[in-house]
């Protein structure tokens, strides 16, 4: 039986370290699952390029600043950095082999595969918050778009992310003066306060309107010097 334009097809479903993924096709849009909870699909991608270019203009022209992109997804973070000649070095942590795997040798490939082949892109398979804890490298950037953002998280070790201690660790990632830049499905005051009670400064939020309910937002906020 052929299956419908409107049923959602699985095309891979894996049990990662986190929990299960899943990758399905629902027309022509590819659509990421995480423990039953729908994450993202390939059918927009606004909030994700704003995500990368108010971090780049928050930074006034600071020459080939770097950025860590934190969550590969569908690759549009990526992508849209990767396209742009103004950035330095591109690092992009992951957690879900499945995800990475599925860029580079499967169907999310036709999204990022130029921008993975970009020699300034580096992917670092781990989880995001071990690695701002751990690194000893500094980004002029952190474009964060884990989860569903700070208020609704699908995966409860995601929390410690958007965290006074999680936050204070994307600090110490950050040089002097940079920028760290939050996607989330919805507004969040709360988040702004921490981010505040962090030591961020010209902490503000800008909205991308969405066709139904509230929209997505990117926070962004500056680590003093």
């Amino acid at each position: 039986m052929t299956a419908s334009y409107d049923t959602p097809v699985v095309i891979d479903r894996r049990e990662g370290p986190y929990g299960e993924v899943v990758l399905r096709r629902h027309g022509a849009l590819l659509q990421i699952i995480a423990n039953g909870c729908f994450l993202m699909d390939t059918s927009d991608g606004r909030s994700e390029r704003l995500l990368v270019d108010a971090a780049y203009d928050a930074l006034d022209g600071r020459p080939a600043p770097s950025v860590l992109i934190g969550g590969l997804g569908v690759g549009f973070s990526l992508a849209h950095a990767a396209a742009d000649p103004r950035w330095g070095r591109i690092t992009v942590v992951e957690r879900e082999p499945a995800v990475v795997g599925w860029h580079r040798d499967g169907p999310l490939a036709e999204l990022s595969a130029s921008a993975l082949a970009d020699p300034r892109t580096h992917i670092v398979e781990t989880d995001l918050l071990a690695h701002v804890n751990e690194t000893s490298a500094t980004y002029d950037a952190l474009c964060l778009d884990i989860d569903n953002g700070p208020g609704w998280t699908v995966t409860e070790s995601n929390e410690g992310l958007y965290s006074m201690a999680g936050l204070t660790s994307c600090a110490r990632a950050l040089r002097p003066g940079g920028v760290l830049a939050v996607w989330s499905a919805q507004p969040s005051p709360e988040f702004e306060g921490t981010l505040w009670n962090a030591g961020f400064q010209r902490v503000r939020t800008e909205e991308i309107p969405v066709a139904r309910g509230v929209p997505d937002v990117v926070h962004l906020a500056m680590r003093p010097g």
